[in-house]
């Protein structure tokens, strides 16, 4: 009881993981199972082995999907962010601008009157 507080969001996301992982093992499994069904001709330890080594490949396959995915997010954030901070920057000067002009019109508006 003496850690460090969690902080909610990370918590949050290590369960995730986790779960996401166990998903994954039991997807690997379902599908090593089907796989080897056809396999009638194998013993029950080749069975068990290819099954071993086929959810490890899906298992590798997957974490290598979520790191595309996670790579390309972050591409596509940064991207984003980008582009808020040009609009940002384009909406800063047109009201700048839009300010000038306002005043430079009252100081005519004044001088002319």
């Amino acid at each position: 009881m003496d850690e460090l507080p969690l902080d909610r969001r990370t918590f949050l996301n290590e369960i995730e993981g986790h779960l996401l992982i166990a998903a994954a093992r039991t997807e690997g499994r379902t599908a090593a199972a089907r796989f080897t069904a056809r396999l009638d001709w194998l013993t029950d330890g080749q069975r068990a082995e290819v099954e071993r080594h086929f959810e490890a490949e899906y298992l590798t396959l997957t974490r290598a999907s979520w790191e595309r995915t996670a790579e390309r997010g972050r591409q596509l954030r940064h991207e984003y962010e980008e582009t808020y901070r040009r609009l940002r920057q384009r909406l800063l000067a047109a009201c700048l601008l839009g300010c000038a002009l306002l005043a430079a019109t009252g100081l005519v508006t004044v001088a002319l009157t």
